[in-house]
């Protein structure tokens, strides 16, 4: 019996299955357009066939192929769902910079190649990368400090 490429077939039926959402929901919840007057479906219902189309150019060559048992990390899923929680619970708070160095600080948790120096640089520098495209960079009128502003 072949051994399958598990990570390859779910990986693409994954994004092949959000694409479908995408594509059905474009469709169903928005008008489509054409071409030369494209209506708020087309992006989502021409990206999501996009999805579709690479999610099965990724899976069906991985249901040919060998690979290995997938093994699943479910601290640091668990570590990442949790800050995705708090980071939205936080941004009306205490402003989208300190959500942002507690998400990240919340999602490196489980990482034991890092040490807490590094795991702090990594915050810092996605922060200020945070706060640069969207305060500065694209203006969002968006609470950012715990002081308002």
């Amino acid at each position: 019996m072949l051994k399958r490429d598990i990570k390859g077939i779910t990986g693409g039926a994954g994004l092949a299955a959000v694409g479908l959402f995408a594509a059905w929901y474009g469709q169903v919840h928005y008008q489509f357009g054409g071409v030369h007057n494209m209506g708020p479906g087309f992006l989502p219902v021409i990206l999501g066939g996009v999805l579709v189309l690479l999610g099965v150019l990724i899976a069906i060559p991985a249901w040919f192929r060998a690979g290995e048992p997938m093994s699943s990390e479910w601290g640091s899923a668990l570590f990442v769902i949790l800050s995705i929680a708090v980071f939205g619970g936080l941004l009306t708070l205490a402003g989208l910079v300190v959500a942002t160095l507690v998400a990240v600080l919340l999602a490196l948790v489980p990482d034991r190649k890092l040490g807490w120096g590094t795991k702090c640089k990594v915050a810092l520098g996605i922060a200020l990368i945070t706060y640069s495209i969207f305060s500065l960079g694209l203006g969002m009128a968006i609470k950012t400090w715990p002081w308002g502003g």
